[in-house]
């Protein structure tokens, strides 16, 4: 086995990788912008050269994040409603502009998790 093949079969050191992701920089570096829009992945970083462009998350930083905030807006319900019984019109405004200001917040740092996560595992997209 030549040193690029065995260099290639190696899994990358993944919590460093996920960490990198989650705070929306490169896999690899660390320094360079993970994505270059809202949800664009940038097609290589622009401070280490990584090759980036096939690196694909479709559906799963969407998923990702409908189940985080959907688990923490669903206990915040029911204790609001439980504890406090606000009206119901301030209770349904209240959790929809946390529900969404939440998914805008989580979506891109789940797209960088799924997209250090096949960095780290060379997945190299679906």
């Amino acid at each position: 086995m030549t040193q690029d093949t065995l260099a290639e079969t190696q899994d990358r050191p993944l919590k460093p990788a996920i960490v990198k992701g989650l705070r929306l920089r490169c896999p690899n570096c660390g320094e360079g912008k993970l994505l270059h829009s809202y949800l664009k992945v940038n097609t290589e970083c622009s401070e280490c050269g990584q090759d980036l462009s096939h690196q694909r998350a479709d559906d799963g930083p969407a998923y990702l994040t409908i189940l985080i905030v959907g688990h923490i807006l669903g206990f915040a319900l029911h204790i609001l409603y439980v504890h406090f019984r606000p009206d119901p019109w301030t209770l349904a405004l209240t959790l929809s502009v946390i529900t969404v200001s939440a998914s805008l917040f989580m979506l891109p740092r789940m797209k960088g998790l799924v997209v250090a996560y096949q960095w780290a595992k060379r997945m190299h997209g679906f």
